[in-house]
């Protein structure tokens, strides 16, 4: 019988993964992350001066704790809190190695990425769902004036910036911006400032677009994206908006074709939830593991750091009691 190269694999270095990493050293568990992007890729995409809802002992992994100057921790706080995890555990991590394709052969799994081949005995897939922006599916959209992805707001500084959506990435942009000099309309296709938008944030964006600061489309749809301008739809008809920037902040998606593809099955509805066992989170195929909020399928709203934190421990436990059995 071959022998792996590692008990386990973990794809994805989030904040999840790397709590997967820190139970499988815990439990003597040979292991190895293998992460696409940087180190929590997702939370250095996030914009520079992000604050989180979560408080820092809701974000912190492996009983590690995470010191914040504030109640609310930052961005950057948390790229260094979790670097310093990875530091201190000497966790074993390949970065900016993605995995191209996953397979199973008797009792391996064969995982190729564009580097090497590894084989292990479980995978365990966290690979969250910042990777894949919602696309508007418009003219223009692929001009270098587009971003899906926004960060600084110098970079904005008195240029027309046209902002789309509504949630908590939107309003961020907006505000930030327009305090940069900007100037920002927002175009949101419902009536309203989201619902989720930060409650010290919500009542910021509310009363500058009530004022005019920040001007506002409701009910309205970006339609065409040219070099100099925007074509808007909004219930009254197209209008044609002047336009240098356009921050389109309309949601991301987990990679579940990569989980179908491997032989993971997906509910038949528009969640696309994946099947898993919600006491090991093992999914149909023995011995491959869902972590963090790709187990909530297209629903990205209902997991997240500080409610996702408690499935290393399942999942890893389930392993170690399967590996101890075998011997």
């Amino acid at each position: 019988m071959q022998k792996p190269d590692y008990d386990i694999i973990i794809v994805g270095a989030g904040p999840i993964g790397l709590a997967c990493a820190l139970e499988a050293k815990a439990k003597g568990l040979s292991y190895l992350i293998i992460e696409k992007g940087t180190l929590v890729n997702s939370l250095y995409h996030y914009p520079d001066n992000m604050t989180f809802f979560s408080t820092s002992e809701r974000l912190e992994i492996g009983g590690i704790p995470f010191v914040s100057n504030l109640a609310k921790p930052t961005r950057n706080e948390a790229l260094e809190y979790y670097r310093r995890v990875a530091v201190s555990a000497s966790l074993q991590i390949h970065l900016f190695e993605e995995v191209k394709e996953m397979s199973k052969k008797d009792h391996l799994f064969i995982i190729t990425t564009h580097k090497q081949v590894y084989t292990a005995s479980n995978i365990i897939i966290a690979s969250g769902f910042y990777g894949i922006p919602f696309l508007l599916n418009i003219p223009g959209e692929n001009l270098p004036k587009v971003t899906h992805y926004y960060q600084d707001p110098h970079f904005y500084a008195f240029q027309k910036v046209v902002v789309i959506g509504a949630n908590n990435s939107a309003v961020d942009a907006a505000l930030e911006t327009w305090r940069k000099g900007a100037d920002v309309t927002m175009v949101i296709r419902t009536g309203e400032i989201g619902e989720r938008v930060k409650y010290w944030v919500r009542p910021d964006i509310i009363n500058r677009i009530k004022e005019g600061a920040i001007k506002a489309y409701f009910h309205s749809s970006v339609t065409e994206i040219k070099e100099y301008e925007v074509l808007v739809q909004t219930p009254e008809g197209v209008i044609t908006l002047p336009n240098d920037r356009v921050i389109a902040m309309t949601g991301y998606q987990p990679d579940l074709d990569f989980l179908q593809k491997a032989g993971v099955q997906l509910s038949n509805d528009s969640i696309r939830k994946p099947e898993y066992n919600s006491d090991t989170h093992e999914t149909n195929i023995n011995g491959l593991y869902l972590a963090g909020v790709i187990c909530g399928g297209m629903d990205t709203h209902s997991l997240f750091i500080e409610n996702s934190r408690e499935h290393a421990s399942k999942i890893l436990s389930h392993i170690a009691s399967n590996k101890s059995l075998i011997r």
